[in-house]
């Protein structure tokens, strides 16, 4: 007999923004939420709901940084649910339901012991302060079932893989979803008490405020361009026609990605893609249409920097490389960038100015996603310029370009109506 003759399940009330976040198709759904938003009732609901439509021994786990967050869950859980509906066990801290079906409540305080089982769906609970070993071991615990999670938290800094994860889905991967819900989400649903929350502004100090009720991280001192920074920069892509290029290569992993800014500083054009060689180098000519740009010539991308450097003049070119890794070729308005340690500090530093200076204005979307994403740190040979492991700095490094190419890029001739007749009226009488 099907469970649905058994009993009749009703979906408690869940506000839109909590509906869409935690039912979300994804198989994965990463949520940075507000302190006391729903994000806990409403992944009760879900984990739930899938262990309702599970079978006799399927297993599906709440995992929490330590045992006494999961046994709030489990309690939760347990009045929620009613007796002739969900079996509990207090000391293996587990529900079965009138299916058959399994839901623990475990701790992520040790990852060594939750390796080894099969589980069909799981929530990891206080995300950003679990540990990412035992993140490691729940995702193998849902290899062979194909199982969905759902990754929730408060915000916590940015140096934490539950910080990075989010990045990750907020950017588009195809596996996950992404979503934030903050304390005015809340207050809109009336789930929060608007007055409470302006009494928790006045008492907190003001970063800890914005990572427990509007999910922004801090800075944590490990951006080199300042959060604020980046965000007070952001600004609609120009119209206007561009005046100089950046071009990263890249080819299977990372992405080719070209930067235009207009006279004003302004990011006027913006190009992403991931082609063959001779496709990127194509590309890059017909967006680039014989304007002055600086190309990354470090590893591959010398050949690449050669091949965009020929033109048709019956003359040899002469190349050249000077201090700062430029690689100059006569006849060409393209430059290359060779990207070393110390390269890359200057470049990044260049680019730091810009952003703080407010020299510079770009599109909201994967350049800021990369901007907010990037990071430096002290290293016993001097500071190092990356993207977090896993993810992307291409439009970074683009955008970096560009800057830095703006105030050296050589001019093209230009001659006005003022100079043609100054010169015409100085040729000698015949």
């Amino acid at each position: 007999m099907s469970l649905e003759h058994h009993i009749e399940y009703e979906r408690p009330y869940l506000y839109p923004k909590q509906l869409a976040a935690i039912f979300d198709p994804h198989r994965y759904s990463v949520i940075e939420a507000s302190t006391k938003a729903g994000k806990t009732a409403g992944c009760i609901a879900w984990i739930v709901e899938l262990a309702l439509g599970g079978q006799d021994g399927w297993n599906y786990w709440w995992v929490a940084p330590v045992s006494d967050q999961a046994n709030i869950a489990f309690g939760r859980c347990r009045r929620a649910l009613p007796p002739h509906v969900a079996l509990p066990h207090l000391t293996l801290k587990t529900i079965t339901l009138l299916n058959g079906a399994v839901i623990w409540f475990k701790s992520g305080d040790k990852p060594d012991s939750l390796y080894g089982e099969d589980v069909h769906g799981a929530v990891v609970d206080e995300a950003s302060r679990f540990k990412e070993d035992a993140w490691y071991a729940i995702r193998s615990t849902l290899t062979a079932t194909r199982g969905p999670a759902r990754i929730i938290g408060n915000v916590k800094g940015r140096k934490n893989w539950f910080y990075r994860m989010a990045r990750r889905a907020e950017m588009g991967d195809p596996a996950m979803g992404y979503h934030k819900m903050t304390a005015a989400d809340a207050i809109a649903a009336n789930v929060l008490d608007a007055e409470e929350i302006e009494d928790a502004r006045s008492v907190l100090p003001p970063h800890v405020f914005q990572e427990l009720y509007f999910a922004e991280a801090s800075d944590d001192e490990g951006n080199p361009f300042g959060l604020k920074a980046i965000q007070a920069r952001i600004g609609l892509i120009s119209t206007a026609a561009p005046a100089v290029w950046g071009w990263d290569l890249g080819k299977s992993v990372d992405w080719t990605v070209g930067i235009a800014l207009d006279a004003q500083g302004r990011v006027c054009r913006f190009e992403r893609f991931q082609l063959p060689w001779n496709e990127t180098i194509s590309r890059i000519r017909q967006s680039t249409a014989g304007l002055p740009a600086l190309v990354d010539s470090t590893g591959l991308g010398d050949p690449i920097l050669e091949q965009l450097q020929k033109v048709t003049e019956v003359a040899p070119l002469r190349f050249g490389r000077n201090q700062e890794g430029r690689v100059r070729s006569a006849g060409s308005r393209f430059e290359g960038y060779a990207f070393t340690s110390a390269s890359k500090q200057k470049l990044m530093e260049g680019l730091a100015v810009a952003i703080q200076s407010g020299t510079i204005t770009y599109p909201d979307g994967m350049i800021v996603l990369e901007l907010n994403n990037f990071e430096f740190e002290y290293t016993r040979t001097g500071v190092r310029y990356n993207a977090p492991q896993g993810y992307h700095d291409d439009c970074v490094c683009a955008l970096a370009l560009v800057v830095m190419h703006r105030g050296h890029a050589r001019k093209p001739m230009q001659i006005t109506d003022e100079t043609l007749a100054r010169v015409i009226n100085q040729r000698p009488m015949r």
